[in-house]
């Protein structure tokens, strides 16, 4: 799109999952037998699954799989019937969601919440006083004109600053939410389909932004369906299906498991007829082939 440079990459990284940074320590996040019924319905049934740092991490399921539920436990929004959610080890399962952000959480939403009134430039603004405090204010532009600037620059839209965040496309706005999800200087980004309306050369672009972010030693921990970008930029994903993990492994193992391709694509290499013979007439499956449908959620996952 005219305006709209792609996200700086400080060290671009060739295309290809399995890009984990050298950070010692164990995982940032840990999600542990997590279960929440809404009723009599589990939206997400025993989920299990960590995010370490310098990684980034894949979510990925069809849709009213429960990714969207897990990002809501896990950021604070949704209570868990059941399990807990550690955060640098520490257990933040009953902590209030700006206390979670404060200690190095940010996220996204597949809905955009940017301030439409307000400039590009003042959205990150906005976000970059309410984490440093009520002082920030204060100070001659804010204290931090340039860093606000070094973000847009970074995500890519400096061309878009001073323009009102409810009259840029739907890409911009995606990146707009990033840079200001970045403003507070998150040790973990959740980002909720963060390459929505973005074109191909601009996912390309984004894939290397993520890798890059990941290096300087965050977690990252993406809900996405479009799986060129989800096998290129993940280390690990795991495949939630009607509320339960179904799979987890490397971009290869995922393309290569079954339940995946069921889930997915309605059939795999092992299915037969009724008599337990080989089925000819369905196209074959191989890792060249295998091309996950990048469905786009309509509704809250």
């Amino acid at each position: 799109m005219a305006g709209r440079r792609p996200p700086v990459s400080s060290s671009p990284v060739p295309n290809g999952g399995g890009h984990r940074a050298d950070v010692p320590g164990g995982p940032l996040l840990e999600v542990d037998h997590v279960v929440v019924q809404f009723g009599g319905v589990t939206a997400v049934n025993e989920a299990c699954f960590t995010a370490d740092p310098g990684t980034v991490t894949g979510l990925i399921g069809p849709n009213g799989a429960g990714k969207t539920t897990c990002f809501n436990v896990i950021s604070g929004l949704q209570k868990p019937t059941r399990g807990k959610v550690r955060f640098q080890g520490k257990d933040v399962t009953s902590m209030p969601v700006h206390r979670r952000s404060k200690r190095g959480m940010g996220r996204t939403f597949q809905r955009l919440e940017a301030f439409g009134s307000l400039s590009v430039r003042d959205n990150v603004r906005v976000a970059a006083d309410i984490h440093r405090g009520a002082l920030a204010g204060l100070l001659p532009g804010g204290g931090h004109g340039k860093n606000i600037d070094a973000l847009l620059e970074r995500v890519g839209i400096a061309a878009y600053a001073q323009e009102r965040a409810d009259s840029i496309p739907t890409g911009t706005a995606r990146l707009l939410e990033l840079a200001r999800c970045l403003a507070g200087d998150p040790k973990l980004l959740l980002l909720d389909e963060p390459s929505s309306g973005l074109d191909e050369t601009e996912t390309d672009a984004f894939g290397d932004l993520l890798r890059d972010l990941a290096a300087e030693g965050r977690a990252i921990l993406m809900v996405e369906h479009d799986m060129d970008l989800v096998m290129a930029v993940c280390d690990t994903i795991h495949v939630l299906d009607f509320g339960s993990i179904i799979a987890s492994g490397d971009p290869a193992e995922i393309r290569r498991d079954p339940a995946v391709q069921k889930a997915y694509l309605g059939y795999s290499d092992e299915d037969g007829d009724a008599d337990g013979h080989t089925r000819t007439d369905l196209p074959a499956v191989t890792d060249d082939t295998l091309v996950i449908p990048a469905v786009r959620e309509g509704a809250e996952a």
